[in-house]
């Protein structure tokens, strides 16, 4: 179970303790819309960490940032987007002045760590996942499950329930950038993995308003360019 809760107070951003630990990274052969870039694999974590309970938000951003390039600008608490890899950097070294604080993006492994919450399960908080649990294109739910709404926008941060860490939207709002190049998985057992390698993308995880279900599952990866922007492309904070 993650440990004591922290405020970053020049953000008004609350942050959970993820503890250390082990846990299968990627996907069994019978899960439902499962890519073979996906190979499990027994991932440590070798050390605590903290996370952000929600996305970056509008208002976060342009506190630090001083304008707000989202696409969905008329709610100050939906995520942040429209933002690439590279002026999340910038963000991040601002952000950490202002805190005193060195703040960064999560790599796949604790993102994906995180998401599944000590679970097994395809999504964190279950095998299933429904709009009333989540934003996504209701219209293309997980094979077998039932459709559901699709609202074409990012929905404020925390409109929906926590998975069991306290964490909110893994699943479905906006995807949110790693720090990880997108690299193949390893084949054996991996400590502290961060995906460096010759590759010209980054990853990308959670699903989006504009993706179907199968996004938002904890084992897709998905990646876009660095220097990309979209109106489903935010991020949220980690620390040690």
């Amino acid at each position: 179970m993650p440990g004591d809760a922290w405020v970053a107070t020049s953000l008004d951003q609350e942050f959970v303790r993820i503890p250390a630990g082990s846990f299968l990274m990627g996907s069994p052969l019978d899960e439902p819309g499962r890519e073979a870039q996906e190979r499990q694999h027994e991932v440590v974590l070798s050390r605590p960490f903290y996370l952000a309970t929600t996305e970056v938000t509008q208002a976060q951003w342009e506190s630090v940032m001083g304008a707000n390039p989202s696409r969905f600008a008329d709610c100050s608490k939906c995520p942040v987007e429209e933002i690439s890899a590279h002026e999340i950097e910038s963000f991040l070294a601002r952000a950490s002045t202002l805190e005193g604080v060195d703040f960064r993006l999560p790599t796949e492994a604790e993102w994906e760590y995180a998401c599944r919450a000590g679970t097994e399960s395809v999504f964190g908080i279950g095998d299933e996942l429904d709009t009333d649990h989540a934003n996504y294109d209701g219209h293309y739910p997980l094979a077998g499950q039932a459709a559901g709404e699709f609202r074409q926008r990012t929905m404020p941060v925390a409109s929906f329930a926590a998975n069991p860490w306290g964490l909110f939207d893994m699943n479905g709002n906006v995807w949110e950038w790693t720090a990880d190049l997108y690299c193949e998985y390893p084949a054996g057992q991996v400590e502290d993995p961060l995906g460096s390698c010759a590759s010209a993308l980054r990853v990308i995880r959670g699903g989006s308003w504009v993706f179907g279900a199968d996004s938002a599952r904890c084992a897709l990866r998905y990646t876009h360019r660095p220097q990309d922007v979209g109106p489903s492309l935010g991020f949220r904070l980690a620390r040690w």
